[in-house]
């Protein structure tokens, strides 16, 4: 990303001279690290580290996060440059504001030097780690929830070199903790999937029962003593542009170059199970609790789930953002049918909860003009995204007999936006871990949208059996998308009744 900078840069240097109400709640180096977190992105630093800043702000604890950049360079080299500070930007409509948070104790660059990241979780001063590496970096199946490993966790699990993968990390971070009988850690996934701890669980256990070189006694170790809590979280943070830089340097008088923005909209449930001890989330406004479960569904279909919809929809009609997309007549109307007759019924929902007015919250954040989402980053990495979002949603509505109409349009639109071009002929990026099978799926279909559809519905990496062999979704989802590619996407919305 090309910035000019035009300032002085953000550091401890700087602080007396931000705003006061700019400054962040903890100063970088005052509280020791007790946290690792795996993904130095936007997303944690505008979610989690504001939560442990605001915890430890209020009621103290030694829980300073060392983030980990997997792969990227830039990031870590900005924020070592900055004394690990960064600042958040939180827009609306109304205005926006900026403040500078200090959760971050260190940085690490994962890809260079690995062995001190497994240091890391193997440090007893470590009690949590907490994850946000999209849903690509398990490499689990998302319909088994089995490892499908590549050549590098193959690799990693292996053993005799240092680790290269998120699962890699972890298996040899763990090992080392256990011969170190360093203590209790709890493992946090902070990504949208189902039943995110236990799929983490998952991942964990298969990796240290299916790893050669690791410790005798490992897998009882790590059954008594890691714990995998399950988790919501929501707040939409768009990616950082040089725009998001430069409105962080108009704000605070010096230049970011970390800098996030995001919603004003936050939320955070988490399963109570931390046998080492956690921060004080509670006082920071987490919902602590001892089922993540209905909340999870409530945001993955209610919000996730209406989130792709847009994005597909709007890419193909050539909408830059989401904001832009739910101007395109008639979209909204069939988005609220989305809600209350796919998702709504499709599961039960927290107590005090109705689905219908989650769905209007979510419909009115992602019309906020000033979080320029755009269509194609929500659109990215479809074949990971889309079973927990939309495909689960329309197997629990069919197995109570109810028609799935709505969620088969956003398979279709999905299907349509894989094709590679939006209404108009311009060609769109198809960015997706399965994006080979899944273009040679559609290659092979390409006589017509049912042959598209029966091709793709083979993927079983994709499309749960239960989905695959429903002939009524089948014919649902090809009737949409036959009128996507003969109408776009406007007409066809303007055809619905």
């Amino acid at each position: 990303m090309a910035v000019t900078v035009g300032a002085s840069r953000l550091g401890l240097g700087v602080l007396r001279r931000l705003p006061v109400e700019a400054r962040p709640l903890i100063r970088p180096g005052t509280v020791p690290t007790g946290v690792v977190h795996l993904g130095l992105g936007a997303f944690h630093r505008a979610h989690q580290a504001v939560y442990t800043e605001a915890a430890v702000g209020a009621v103290g604890g030694d829980w300073g996060i060392v983030a980990v950049a997997p792969r990227s360079t830039a990031l870590v080299e900005a924020l070592a440059g900055q004394d690990n500070l960064f600042s958040v930007s939180t827009l609306s409509a109304a205005g926006s504001t900026t403040r500078v948070v200090g959760a971050l104790s260190g940085v690490r660059h994962a890809a260079s030097d690995p062995d001190a990241v497994v240091a890391l979780l193997a440090d007893p001063a470590v009690r949590v780690v907490t994850l946000t590496v999209t849903e690509k970096a398990y490499q689990l199946d998302p319909v088994t929830g089995q490892l499908s490993p590549d050549s590098a966790l193959a690799a990693d699990l292996a053993g005799g070199r240092p680790p290269t993968t998120v699962p890699g990390l972890l298996l040899r971070g763990l090992a080392a903790r256990a011969a170190a009988d360093a203590g209790p850690l709890a493992l946090v996934s902070c990504d949208n999937l189902p039943a995110n701890g236990r799929r983490l669980r998952g991942l964990v256990d298969q990796a240290v029962g299916s790893a050669t070189g690791v410790p005798a006694g490992l897998v009882d170790w790590v059954a008594g003593n890691v714990t995998c809590p399950g988790t919501m979280v929501d707040r939409i943070v768009p990616a950082s542009t040089p725009d998001t830089i430069d409105a962080a340097r108009r704000a605070l008088g010096v230049t970011d170059l970390a800098a996030v923005a995001a919603e004003p909209y936050a939320h955070w449930v988490i399963e109570d199970d931390f046998l080492g001890g956690r921060p004080g989330w509670e006082h920071a406004g987490a919902v602590l609790t001892g089922d993540a479960g209905p909340w999870e569904r409530l945001k993955l279909r209610g919000l996730n789930g209406v989130h792709s919809a847009v994005a597909y929809l709007g890419a193909l009609a050539g909408r830059e953002t989401i904001a832009d997309a739910l101007e395109i007549p008639h979209l909204t109307d069939v988005l609220r049918r989305l809600i209350a007759e796919d998702v709504a019924p499709s599961f039960t929902p927290p107590e005090g909860v109705r689905v219908v007015d989650y769905g209007e919250q979510a419909l009115a954040r992602f019309g906020n003009p000033a979080i320029r989402h755009r269509t194609l980053q929500v659109a990215m990495d479809g074949s990971q995204k889309l079973p927990q979002r939309v495909l689960h949603t329309i197997a629990d509505l069919r197995a109570t007999g109810r028609s799935a109409r709505w969620g088969a349009l956003v398979v279709a639109a999905w299907l349509r936006f894989a094709l590679g071009y939006a209404d108009d002929g311009r060609p769109l990026p198809f960015q997706d871990p399965l994006a080979g099978p899944i273009r040679a799926a559609l290659d092979a279909g390409a006589q017509s949208p049912a042959g598209a559809v029966d091709a793709v519905f083979a993927l079983r990496e994709v499309i749960p059996a239960e989905v695959a062999g429903d002939d009524e979704v089948r014919a649902e989802v090809t009737a949409w998308l036959t009128a996507l590619e003969r109408h776009g996407v406007e007409a066809t919305l303007a055809g619905v009744r």
